[in-house]
């Protein structure tokens, strides 16, 4: 864990609501008008977005939701399972890691509306993936729901969405 503490102070990353580390890394400086973007947004935005993101095996991310399509791409550190949730209530995960004979790949996308989650494969360790948002993050776009909301959606999936919410 000694790597992931010098990571975050190097990379100078900060806290997310989400639970992790982040920080931004790219905005394009092209906007895309709001009367240009779907019913999904409020405001306009920027074309694309960038972040590094890492997470350490002893916490989560908490299942969330955006309205843009996420691309994650693994840096270094354990493997990481994103955790999905599809609009229609279908759960599935990928693992996202570099040992592809394993059935991990390098990267994935999360598409726009699913409610997603991740955790860290390995214990007492940490992975450091970047994750690539078009057209370009806002926290407008962020939903981070409180664990009762989501229940009442899928109860179906109660077990997966009581360990990856956090209230």
């Amino acid at each position: 864990m000694e790597k992931a503490e010098l990571l975050i102070k190097h990379l100078d990353l900060l806290p997310h609501p989400e639970g992790g580390y982040y920080k931004e890394t790219y905005r394009s400086t092209e906007m895309i008008p709001n009367e240009n973007l779907s019913n999904n947004y409020v405001g306009d935005r920027n074309v694309c977005t960038a972040i590094y993101f890492l997470l350490k095996s002893e916490k989560f991310s908490a299942f969330h939701k955006i309205n843009q399509d996420e691309i994650w791409h693994f840096h270094e550190g354990s493997s990481l399972k994103i955790h999905q949730i599809s609009p229609e209530g279908n759960y599935s995960f990928i693992c996202l890691g570099n040992d592809l004979l394993k059935g991990q790949t390098y990267q994935h996308i999360v598409l726009a509306g699913y409610w997603f989650a991740a955790t860290v494969n390995d214990k007492n360790s940490y992975s450091l993936v970047g994750c690539t948002v078009a057209p370009g993050f806002d926290f407008k776009d962020f939903v981070l729901p409180k664990r009762k909301d989501l229940l009442v959606l899928f109860p179906q999936h109660k077990e997966i969405i009581t360990s990856l919410t956090h209230s």
